[in-house]
């Protein structure tokens, strides 16, 4: 009589099948996850994305003047027109006259511009300013600004990426703060001008949505 072999027939040394309670060392010896440096990263991913959506707020301005449309609003003549006016047409296209003084104004370039750039108070006012532009090889010293501007009508504080610092420079060069709520036309600036803001934002936007997108799921429970 043959005798059988007990380990031979288990069904616990079947296909290489521990017993369910046995301890998988191979797993014991695995190191405990990372949790100071995963809580790092997400805190680096948050205050990506924050940043990134605090890129697309401040340029929420910008954003609503590319995507304007309709012909240009009358304001008359800058050196009479009134505040409630100005108000109404904010960070619209607007056309308007006005004679520049000319004691006040800053003259200063942009990169990849061959063109310069001229930020003048209209005569007899400090609220109110217009950035004109002077095509190459027409700055001199017998230039006259033009009595005619057509453009985008904002606050000095919402005149976007490419005005920052020129509140700050026209108070140094002058050596006195602009007058509270000081507005800007800058003279040609189109909707269409402004188009890369979308671009901009839509990518801030993206990048933001893709870290929100890392965070959940590395929040994500393991099942």
């Amino acid at each position: 009589m043959s005798r059988e072999n007990p380990t031979a027939s288990s069904p616990m040394h079947l296909a290489g099948i521990a017993p369910k309670d046995e301890l998988d060392l191979d797993l014991a010896l695995l190191p405990y996850p990372p949790r100071r440096e995963r809580t790092l990263t997400l805190l680096v991913l948050a205050l990506a994305a924050m940043a990134a959506l605090a890129m697309v707020f401040a340029m929420r301005c910008d954003v609503a003047y590319a995507l304007s449309r309709g012909p240009a609003a009358s304001l008359g003549d800058l050196g009479s027109v009134t505040a409630a006016a100005l108000a109404r047409n904010e960070n619209r296209r607007v056309h308007a006259d006005a004679l520049l003084g000319a004691a006040g104004g800053i003259r200063y370039e942009r990169l990849l511009s061959g063109d310069t750039f001229r930020a003048v108070p209209v005569a007899g006012r400090r609220d109110v300013w217009v950035e004109v532009r002077v095509p190459a090889g027409q700055e001199s010293g017998r230039w006259e600004p033009p009595r005619s501007f057509t453009g985008r009508l904002v606050r000095f504080g919402a005149a976007g990426p490419r005005h920052r610092g020129l509140a700050s420079a026209i108070e140094q060069t002058n050596n006195e703060p602009l007058s509270s709520g000081a507005w800007l036309l800058v003279d040609g600036e189109e909707p269409a001008d402004t188009r890369w803001v979308l671009v901009l934002s839509a990518a801030f936007l993206g990048f933001a949505g893709f870290n929100a997108a890392v965070i959940a799921k590395m929040l994500r429970r393991v099942g």
